[in-house]
């Protein structure tokens, strides 16, 4: 499927850079075609990155991706999870329940895919309509010779565009030339986690099950019968371990402590941890930043405003983000009252999509004895009440109609 090309007689043909092709970026690349950019999207990795823990598409999300034509084909990659298992350190059930009602939602319309999925169903839309430069990345940005930007690629050599936008993710270089050190816009939320994958010898079959005790969590997510299943490993630390980040083997020793003497199947996933193919760590975080452009540069999802996963909303921030500063740029000849427009239009949604991050902490990761008591409980009675309501956050934006 092809992007929509530019209607004729379109008056902005801006030469647009984009870093990052994932979610925001490839999410982004559409929009700007349609508003009649010339796109180019340089990309570090050398292909689309696959596979990926599963990410929730939700509220005015899915309008983004129903605009863009491929709704149809997200409800296909659609996981349709049929349980959520709460267990106690020693392997006992708290309580099993429906995804829905735990997270809240809208039945039959918030989606939950793989990432690399989703990757690959934005690609497809844009590839025939859009440069992307795989295997490179910014080395230089140069806004001091007249309008436009001055870029250095690692690899590709120096070309100049109207305008950059970092699509990069949390630890967003593009930010950080930009904007300064990431110290300066990072919120530590007081915890670290472990993402792999290991074999699925649990017979899991569409499911999640979770293991807590004060201040640790272990979880393993089956998206289908598949022979792998999604393996999760977060615990609290009071200070972020900078180093570690840097270091697989300092990071996997840290992990290791954290859960000496844990018990349930958290040992094996800690020797497969030792052992996966496709580790990663981080810490639990936002990113939150008085301005999301300067100059002729600005940032998009995670970049600018990472919610953290505690939220599950960091896809649909991306998906919004990308419609509404491809929206803004469509409306606004002069790129700083687009971007104007563009943080006047999603500052509010972001702000309340990452409040949701102290009820996500409080389901997932209980700090306390007393905290995941209360936890446990509130899980109990799920079984006899109604499911969660949907967040009024995740549908707090209207889309507004993108100009022809």
């Amino acid at each position: 499927m092809r992007a929509n090309r530019p209607t004729p007689g379109t008056t902005v043909k801006r030469r647009v850079l984009v870093s990052g092709a994932g979610v925001a970026g490839l999410a982004l690349a559409y929009w700007l075609r349609r508003a009649g950019c010339t796109v180019t999207v340089v990309e570090k990795a050398g292909a689309l990155r696959d596979g990926g823990y599963p990410i929730d598409v939700r509220g005015t999300a899915t309008e983004v991706v129903r605009r863009m034509g491929i709704l149809a084909r997200v409800r296909e990659a659609h996981i349709a999870s049929r349980r959520c298992t709460f267990l106690h350190a020693d392997g006992r059930a708290v309580a099993s329940l429906s995804p829905r009602a735990v997270v809240g939602g809208a039945e039959g319309q918030d989606l939950e895919v793989r990432r690399g999925d989703l990757v690959a169903l934005l690609h497809a839309v844009v590839r025939d309509d859009v440069d992307i430069l795989f295997g490179d990345s910014i080395a230089a940005l140069d806004q001091s010779s007249g309008p436009g930007v001055d870029v250095t690629f690692h690899h590709s050599g120096r070309r100049r565009f109207d305008l950059v936008v970092g699509a990069d993710g949390m630890h967003s270089s593009t930010r950080e030339t930009v904007f300064g050190p990431e110290r300066q816009f990072h919120r530590y939320l007081g915890s670290c986690f472990a993402l792999f994958t290991m074999a699925n010898r649990f017979g899991l079959s569409r499911e999640l099950v979770v293991w807590n005790t004060p201040g640790r969590a272990a979880a393993l997510y089956a998206v289908g019968g598949d022979d792998e299943v999604h393996a999760f490993l977060t615990f609290h630390r009071p200070e972020p371990p900078s180093a570690a980040l840097r270091d697989p083997g300092t990071w996997r020793d840290l992990v290791t402590a954290a859960f000496a003497g844990a018990g349930w199947e958290v040992p094996g996933m800690v020797d497969a941890l030792r052992g996966a193919d496709d580790p990663f760590f981080d810490v639990a975080g936002q990113i939150r930043m008085p301005h999301w452009s300067r100059g002729r540069v600005a940032l998009v999802g995670d970049a600018a405003y990472a919610p953290s996963f505690l939220t599950g909303q960091g896809t649909s921030l991306a998906l919004v983000g990308a419609y509404m500063l491809a929206h803004s740029l469509a409306a606004h000849r002069d790129h700083s009252a687009a971007f104007t427009a563009y943080e006047r239009g999603v500052r509010t949604f972001a702000a309340m999509n990452q409040a949701l991050v102290g009820s996500g902490a409080a389901t997932l990761f209980p700090a306390t004895e007393r905290a995941l008591e209360q936890r446990n409980t509130r899980l109990r009675d799920l079984l006899t009440l109604p499911s969660a309501p949907v967040r009024a956050a995740h549908t707090a934006l209207s889309l507004p109609g993108f100009p022809s």
